[in-house]
């Protein structure tokens, strides 16, 4: 189990849930990005699958501790929060797990619909994310501003749900051509049959258990081949 834990990034001070493996060995590290909900349980339960799975694990809560408790919350609480704000956080994450004496290695970034856009676009921000994991991203994201040349080298996969339109969305497309264009890689995957949200099993209306499985198990698969 994970803890809550302050540090200092983006000109403050800022809170997250953050886990560390119990081998005690140094490893690197992975921030996770919170879907429109927030810091909720199953972000956390995230956290503290990345940290068995032998990876340092932050998830920032941009929410300062608030949920979202209704359907209609979630996206006007997002639309409150300035983007630049949010990529600079990211990057503040990365360089405090960077800092840390537990990690060793590179830093990740994986993210949840919009936290999916978010951490593609942390890649741009922050020298130390080398590779991000989207699930069902929601793209284009109204406020971000990418600079895809900054993933030259770098790597990204996107794991895609059919209800989303699958890695044909035209979102999906542009991201993939710019990380190529940039010198990067970007692997998409369709999951056929998919909801939104099938990697959320708090969701068990949109949950896909073989599809989450094999998800996950790319995403480890991406971390454990780029962050050493």
């Amino acid at each position: 189990m994970g803890e809550m834990v302050s540090y200092t990034g983006n000109g403050g001070t800022r809170e997250g849930y953050l886990a560390i493996p119990s081998t005690g060995a140094a490893s690197p590290a992975v921030i996770v990005i919170q879907d429109w909900w927030g810091l909720v349980s199953h972000v956390r339960s995230v956290v503290d699958r990345f940290a068995e799975a032998g990876f340092v694990a932050l998830a920032p809560d941009f929410r300062h501790g608030q949920s979202a408790s209704r359907p209609s919350e979630p996206r006007q609480m997002l639309n409150s929060v300035q983007m630049d704000e949010a990529a600079a956080d990211i990057a503040g994450a990365a360089d405090y797990l960077a800092g840390r004496p537990e990690v060793a290695g590179k830093v990740g970034c994986v993210g949840f619909c919009a936290g999916a856009s978010l951490a593609l676009w942390a890649a741009t921000r922050s020298e130390r994310i080398v590779a991000t994991a989207a699930f069902y991203p929601r793209l284009p994201w109204e406020g971000m501003r990418p600079e895809w040349t900054d993933y030259a080298g770098k790597a990204a996969v996107i794991h895609c749900a059919e209800a989303d339109g699958t890695s044909a969305d035209e979102g999906v497309q542009t991201v993939r051509r710019a990380v190529e264009t940039a010198g990067g890689t970007c692997q998409t995957y369709d999951y056929p049959g998919t909801a939104h949200a099938f990697f959320n099993e708090d969701r068990p209306e949109n949950f896909d258990q073989r599809a989450a499985a094999t998800a996950w198990a790319r995403s480890l698969e991406l971390f454990r081949a780029k962050l050493g």
